[in-house]
């Protein structure tokens, strides 16, 4: 699963790396951590940006998640990270992980998901988050291989999940 942080405050003076979630961030990051547990998404790894609003992303997640939550793991390299270089911290994950998330930045996260989508993916999903992939976004893949043999097309989008506090897209 790879999912963007949620809405982050925009403040005079504060570096980028240091920007905390807005009260709209801190009210949808709960709800993508309910739609996992309500939909078996539960991961057994997270791997998640040192930036603050990630890191808050994930604290929201894992609430949510309560005793099935695994320990996050603080990852310097998601942050401004590219496709290439979240995909090599993916490709290292061992292969005891079955379910993993991956909390991450933009342009990274839309473009590992359109460089990992095959030609068996949920077109619709596809299509939505190449379209706009916006705070809280969660693309849900599958594969049938290691994580070391990742590399392009070779996962199925089965899901693209917007929720909102107040509305909700897909999912």
């Amino acid at each position: 699963m790879l999912l963007r942080h949620a809405k982050a405050e925009w403040s005079e003076g504060v570096p980028d790396h240091e920007r905390p979630l807005s009260s709209r961030g801190h009210a949808d990051a709960p709800l993508i951590g309910r739609w996992m547990v309500d939909n078996d998404a539960v991961p057994d790894l997270i791997l998640c940006s040192s930036a603050l609003r990630a890191r808050q992303t994930c604290t929201w997640v894992c609430k949510e998640l309560g005793d099935k939550a695994p320990t996050p793991r603080l990852e310097d390299g998601l942050y401004a990270a590219r496709p290439a270089e979240i995909l090599a911290l993916i490709n290292r994950v061992p292969s005891t992980v079955t379910s993993l998330l991956v909390i991450a930045h933009l342009p990274g996260v839309q473009d590992l998901a359109m460089r990992l989508a095959s030609v068996e993916s949920d077109e619709d999903a596809v299509m939505d988050l190449a379209t706009d992939y916006p705070t809280a976004g969660l693309t849900v893949l599958q594969h049938p291989h290691e994580w070391a043999d990742l590399d392009a097309r070779d996962t199925d989008v089965t899901d693209f999940v917007v929720r909102r506090a107040t509305a909700s897209r897909r999912g």
